[in-house]
């Protein structure tokens, strides 16, 4: 029988090699690479419980601990989702360090997949050869657009898999729209660290393209009287666990995702869910060619009580640039919901998983970031 191995940035290890760390003097290895065969060891060796931290991208992250049992429970439910058998291949190109990408190694050892493993970059198949075939994928959306826009010739690749996971960050209508190119069925996913990754899955292109989230199985949804999701589950050690997203429950197993709790804007006594500005802003970048990154945020406001601001990425630009963006958000959101005012950061602060982090660049632009 053969023996099995992973590729890490086009180096071959043997997992026999992995779990001993035999290779330590035989092969150089910088940080990521050293820090991803560290968790590879440890799960080979049958370790049982893993410290985990949560983003920090809407608070301070959090040390949470995950059981082998539960990641176990969440692999096998990709597995049947996306019918992976043993010695199918996954493309694992996210941040290993977090829980989207240490649950693509999970996955990978728990369905007995062949594992080509690459840093988390903006267009990872770029370090890939076309002639690589490919049965699973998982992305965020940023390298899913850049790969679909900068690497044409790549969607034969795309379009070989079983099935794509993209997630971690919302899909914009006009990358939802480059999405129908795509064969296999593309799964935007809903979870979190807590869940030991997605609990439900929305379908993006074809035929079955949905508006809403479907539960996998055996996963028990509910609402709180917030209006926010509570989730039940092996994945959860069968502890109900509350979450700050607010949803419109349709069945039960389907609900809507409208957005956390804690994004809601009261400005001129109306509520407005910044998720949905957000996402008409990204609409509106794409329609005038602009791919820079944004957020919007409330500021306190003598008449309004709190105004909509929306903050670019990047040196003031004209002003009829800015009116021109203004003009498509005026045709896609209501009038309370249109930025009241865009305002410019050089560089956003990022998590140290790469989300932007609003909060400490809203203090460094010397704003409110309650």
């Amino acid at each position: 029988m053969a023996e099995k191995y992973l590729l890490l940035n086009g180096k071959k290890f043997y997992y026999d090699e992995i779990s001993g760390y035999s290779f330590r003097n035989s092969i150089p290895l910088n940080g990521y690479e050293t820090k991803t065969l560290e968790f590879c060891r440890s799960w080979l060796n049958g370790v049982q419980e893993f410290p985990m931290q949560t983003s920090g991208s809407t608070g301070e992250p959090k040390n949470i601990p995950l059981t082998r049992r539960q990641m176990e429970a969440s692999a096998r439910r990709t597995t049947r989702l996306l019918q992976l058998q043993p010695g199918d291949s996954a493309f694992i190109c996210l941040n290993t360090d977090f829980i989207a990408g240490m649950m693509m190694l999970v996955r990978g050892f728990q369905a007995d997949l062949q594992m080509t493993i690459v840093e988390p970059v903006s267009n990872p198949l770029a370090l890939v050869s076309r002639d690589e075939k490919f049965d699973f994928f998982s992305f965020v959306p940023m390298q899913l657009q850049t790969i679909l826009h900068d690497m044409p010739e790549a969607l034969p690749q795309l379009n070989g898999a079983k099935g794509i996971l993209v997630g971690g960050a919302p899909v914009t209508l006009s990358l939802q729209r480059e999405l129908q190119r795509i064969k296999p069925p593309v799964y935007l996913t809903y979870g979190m660290t807590e869940t030991a990754s997605h609990i439900a899955v929305r379908r993006l292109n074809g035929p079955e393209a949905a508006d809403y989230y479907e539960v996998l199985d055996n996963i028990q949804i509910s609402m709180d009287k917030r209006g926010c999701l509570t989730i039940k589950g092996d994945v959860t050690n069968n502890e109900v666990l509350v979450t700050n997203d607010i949803v419109e429950l349709l069945t039960p197993t389907r609900f809507r995702w409208i957005g956390r709790a804690d994004n809601v804007i009261n400005t001129g006594g109306v509520k407005v869910q910044i998720e949905r500005v957000e996402l008409a802003v990204a609409e509106a970048l794409s329609t005038i060619d602009e791919a820079q990154r944004f957020f919007v945020a409330a500021q306190p406001d003598e008449l309004l009580g709190e105004k909509i601001v929306l903050i670019l990425e990047g040196v003031a630009q004209p002003q009829a640039a800015e009116e021109a963006l203004l003009n498509r958000m005026h045709a896609l959101l209501q009038k309370f919901e249109v930025p009241k005012q865009i305002l410019y950061s050089p560089s956003f602060s990022e998590t140290a998983s790469g989300k932007v982090s609003r909060r400490i660049t809203l203090r460094k632009m010397g704003l409110s970031s309650d």
